[in-house]
C-alpha cells in the first residue's frame, strides 16, 4: 500500500512519532525524518539502502535551526559569510559540526552537510516540525532522483509514512554540496 499524502500539519505530527516522510525539495523528492531520532534515520537508510557512513544532508528553515548543529567558529569569517549569505536558497555547504551531530548523520565525515532552504514546503516542514530534517533523496542508493511525484519509486513509497503535500522547486539537477572551509565543490 502506497504511502498516504500528509499536509504540513499531518507530515510534522508523523515525525514527531518517529515517521519518515517523502517531500519535495528545490529540485528533487527528498525523504526525511527527525535527524535526532536515531531509530528514523537508521530506518530511513535502511529504505534507501545507502550505509551510515555516507552522512546525510540536513535542511532548515532557519540559520537558527542550524546554530546548535554547526560550528561557525571553526570557520573564517570571509568564509562563514559567504555560507551565510548564499541561504535560503538551493546551496548544501559541508560545515564543520559540533558535537551535537550525531554520527548517524555526519557518517565518517567531521562536518555537517547543511542547507537553509528557499523551498516553501520544506521550510513550511521544517518550522512545524520545529527544527531540521534530514533530507536526502527519495530514491535507492544508486538510482536517479525523482524530479516528479510520478518518478517516485514505489518500493520507496511503501515503506514511507507518508507523502508531504507540494510540488519540488522547477531546478533541474539536486543542489550542490560544497565544502565551506574551501568552497570546493563536491557535488555539482
Amino acid at each position: 500500500m502506497p504511502a498516504p499524502s500528509l499536509s504540513i500539519e499531518q507530515s510534522a505530527a508523523a515525525l514527531a512519532r518517529g515517521g519518515v516522510l517523502v517531500y519535495p525539495t528545490e529540485a528533487v523528492w527528498g525523504i526525511g525524518c527527525d535527524p535526532f531520532d536515531q531509530d528514523a534515520v537508521l530506518r530511513l537508510l535502511a529504505i534507501k539502502q545507502r550505509p551510515v557512513d555516507k552522512g546525510v544532508i540536513l535542511i532548515a528553515a532557519s540559520l537558527e535551526q542550524l546554530d546548535a548543529l554547526v560550528d561557525w567558529d571553526a570557520l573564517p569569517p570571509e568564509r562563514a559569510q559567504a555560507v551565510r549569505a548564499s541561504w535560503p536558497g538551493p546551496h548544501t555547504w559541508a560545515v564543520p559540526a559540533t558535537a551535537a551531530v550525531p554520527a548517524w548523520i555526519s557518517g565518517a565525515h567531521r562536518s555537517v552537510a547543511v542547507r537553509v532552504s528557499a523551498h516553501a514546503q520544506a521550510s513550511a516542514l521544517c518550522r512545524a516540525h520545529g527544527g531540521p530534517l534530514v533530507s536526502t533523496s527519495a530514491n535507492l542508493a544508486g538510482q536517479p532522483p525523482a524530479f516528479r511525484r510520478d518518478q517516485l519509486d514505489r518500493a520507496v513509497l511503501a515503506l514511507a509514512d507518508g507523502v508531504c503535500e507540494g510540488e519540488t522547486g522547477g531546478l533541474d539537477a539536486p543542489t550542490p554540496i560544497r565544502v565551506a572551509l574551501t568552497g570546493e565543490v563536491l557535488r555539482g
